[in-house]
């Protein structure tokens, strides 16, 4: 029938809806046809209005939900109202209707088997006037109006949604081309250069500009610029103020958005002036955040005013994280390749010329928290005061105490050692003060204590922290008195041993918790040496890995010439919890498992694992170890900052530096009571 073949010619629901009253009378003759959109309907919320000959002058059609719609809707039939005059339930819409020239009035219902989409309101200029087969006739056409509306409707939204798809597929393969554009350029300019295209295209943008700080003087400036439309105006090597939007942005690290034309002069420096006059109108400005640093700013713009949406800005936001991403790794190739550059001219006979001139022939490294420790045994080898030396696990005590032992007037004499925590608690004594024959039960025969062994030399009491609690007064005897007896002799022996104690444990915390004697403490505590992690001394990795790699090829007869670059840094990088121990089983098992010239490290072996001491609750956070030792420190000094035996000088930085440490950890002195 024609009615159909009319509405099926319409493309898509706005035009139906035009065409709809036109084509109603060509069906069936009335004064006004309307309808009212309903829950929903298309989102443009519309009214038609029509006769045969045209528009219909009269008073806007009620826009809302009439009650007469709500009638309609409840009941899902048809609405006939005889006589406008006499009808008073729907004031709302038989106002207009009767403003228009209508006396009667048919209201049919706009529904499909899914949703609701309004009314069709058909109004003519008589009362009455309605028949039952015009209703029949008016309900059909209803219906399939209703249908067709639906029907473009639900193409208009998959219309959308497939050109919204289509736009996320775009967006998503340019993040990827970035990802592929971060990997295979590792310079910033070439990197631009292979990003900036594909950035223009996907998010129409006019301009692209790079700003980063100058390696020179650290002013930010227009690193590099991709503006195919330019006049010239800007160019790479531009300085841009810091007291602009960009340096804005850099300091912040948060982004702008806005339009340059609308900006007030004191923002309007040299660089926004030229882009004004390029042309270029609509500004964003990104900051490249990188690991709580901010690395740059990327710069981009349109021609457009007020052409940057929240969703453009969102999408921006991640393109600057990928672009962060290529500039932190471009920087870091940077100071990888001057690091490798250096390492390839250093020879092993430099390692020894340094080792020999600081006469710490068994201690390797050059860092500055070393050479401060070093400092401290060459003051107080030539005593006799005893020294406590703490630090973790595998850093070095034992070097340092055979250091102290070898710089001394003894180091012609025996360095004797025990291992407090490899001995049962039971024979713990006998090997500190020895036994006589028959003293218990096993005691075959008289021993000689380690004290014993040790008088002229030193004592190297490792694990210091371990010693049981009923132990302890006997060592602090011969700490004070230089006296002790055999077990099983009553006989007083006396012992000029230097005592050199070691502990990975916080002694104060024991002291504090009755697990440690305080007077003991004090005793060894005379002078105390903290030995650094190897997280702290970073810069002798270098030193020690090629220092263990040649002792353990030397003693496995292979010859390992080179490190590469790439195994240097992830060594340097590991934040090694077993320290230079675990460095050289590392080292060891690498150089076993090496086929040519080349040290090849698993990387297994270089997965960060839980601390010990952090395993119920996680790793221990370098900053928690920091504030640890510094507390420790402040305690071992009465909390006196300066001085040279103060906490500042031990702990080799400025009592400014310490101060400011103290603040940002929260670190406060305790209060007397």
């Amino acid at each position: 029938m024609r009615f159909t073949d009319q509405l099926n010619h319409c493309d898509d629901a706005e035009q139906l809806l035009s065409a709809l009253p036109s084509t109603l009378h060509d069906l069936i003759p009335a004064n006004t046809f309307l309808v009212l959109h309903g829950d929903g309907s298309p989102p443009e919320s519309g009214v038609s209005a029509e006769s045969g000959s045209g528009k219909v002058p009269a008073p806007n059609p009620p826009l809302g939900k009439p009650s007469a719609s709500l009638w309609v809707q409840e009941h899902q039939r048809p609405l006939v109202i005889p006589s406008i005059a006499a009808e008073k339930r729907f004031p709302d819409l038989t106002e207009w209707f009767s403003a228009s020239g209508d006396k009667s009035l048919c209201i049919l219902p706009l529904r499909t088997p899914v949703r609701w989409l309004g009314v069709l309101c058909v109004g003519r200029s008589s009362e009455n006037a309605f028949s039952d087969e015009e209703i029949a006739l008016l309900t059909l056409a209803a219906d399939y109006v209703a249908l067709a509306v639906d029907d473009r409707l639900n193409f208009a939204a998959s219309e959308k949604a497939r050109l919204e798809l289509e736009s996320e597929q775009t967006k998503l393969k340019l993040i990827l081309d970035l990802n592929n554009s971060i990997v295979s350029n590792l310079e910033l300019k070439q990197l631009v250069q292979a990003i900036s295209p594909s950035i223009r295209k996907v998010m129409q943008i006019d301009a692209v500009a790079l700003v980063l700080p100058s390696a020179e003087n650290g002013d930010l400036e227009v690193h590099a610029l991709d503006f195919p439309d330019s006049k010239g105006l800007i160019r790479p090597g531009i300085i841009v103020p810091p007291d602009g939007r960009p340096g804005e942005v850099f300091r912040s690290g948060k982004a702008w958005v806005g339009d340059i034309s609308e900006e007030r002069s004191h923002y309007l420096d040299l660089g926004h002036k030229a882009a004004l006059q390029e042309g270029l109108k609509a500004l964003c400005l990104l900051p490249l955040a990188r690991c709580n640093r901010i690395l740059g700013v990327l710069s981009v713009a349109r021609f457009r005013k007020h052409s940057f949406t929240e969703r453009d800005v969102e999408f921006l936001l991640q393109i600057a994280g990928q672009v962060a991403i290529a500039i932190d790794n471009a920087l870091a190739y940077r100071r990888i390749s001057e690091l490798s550059d250096k390492l390839a001219q250093e020879k092993l006979y430099l390692e020894d010329e340094i080792r020999s001139e600081l006469n710490f022939e068994e201690i390797v490294g050059n860092s500055a928290v070393l050479r401060r420790v070093l400092r401290q045994v060459e003051a107080v080898a030539p005593t006799d005061s005893t020294v406590l030396i703490h630090g973790e696990t595998g850093s070095g005590k034992e070097l340092i105490a055979r250091a102290v032992h070898k710089l001394s007037r003894r180091s012609s004499r025996a360095f004797v050692k025990l291992n407090c925590a490899a001995i049962p608690t039971g024979l713990l004594e006998s090997e500190l003060f020895g036994h006589e024959k028959g003293a218990f039960t096993g005691a075959i025969a008289q021993r000689i204590g380690r004290f014993e062994l040790a008088s002229q030399g030193t004592m190297f009491l490792d694990e210091v922290g371990e010693i049981p609690l009923e132990l302890q007064p006997k060592l602090l005897r011969v700490l004070q008195e230089r006296e002790f007896e055999r077990l099983g002799s009553s006989r007083t022996l006396r012992s000029d041993a230097r005592v050199i104690a070691a502990t990975n444990r916080d002694l104060n915390a024991l002291v504090d918790s009755q697990r440690f004697r305080s007077d003991l403490f004090y005793r060894l505590n005379v002078f105390p040496v903290y030995v650094p992690s190897l997280r702290e001394r970073t810069e002798d990795i270098p030193f020690l890995v090629r220092h263990f790699a040649q002792h353990f090829a030397r003693l496995m007869k292979k010859q390992i010439d080179t490190i590469s670059s790439d195994t240097m840094n992830a060594i340097t990088r590991y934040p090694w919890p077993g320290n230079i121990r675990e460095l050289q089983n590392v080292i060891e098992r690498a150089v076993i498992l090496s086929p040519g010239k080349e040290l090849k490290v698993s990387p297994a072996d270089l997965k960060p694992r839980l601390l010990e001491n952090g395993a119920a609750s996680g790793v221990v956070t370098l900053e928690e170890m920091e504030r640890r030792h510094i507390l420790s420190v402040l305690d071992q000094t009465n909390w006196v900052f300066s001085g040279p035996n103060g906490a500042a000088a031990r702990l080799g930085i400025k009592r400014p530096t310490l101060q400011f440490r103290m603040r940002k950890l929260g670190i406060s002195r305790p209060t007397r009571r």
